[in-house]
């Protein structure tokens, strides 16, 4: 029983990794083209995508 429950857990990291890598291939994709500015304590930034 517990070989079971073992091998149910590592399926399951499995499909969260793969689910997690889907949703940030995705958000990585769809990210708008130009350029990224941001303002924090550092100063002023300033990222072309």
């Amino acid at each position: 029983m517990n070989r079971n429950n073992s091998l149910y857990l590592v399926i399951g990291a499995l499909v969260v990794a793969v689910v997690g890598l889907g949703i940030y291939m995705y958000r990585e994709e769809t990210k708008p083209k130009g350029i990224e500015m941001t303002i924090g304590s550092d100063g002023v930034k300033i990222q072309e995508n």
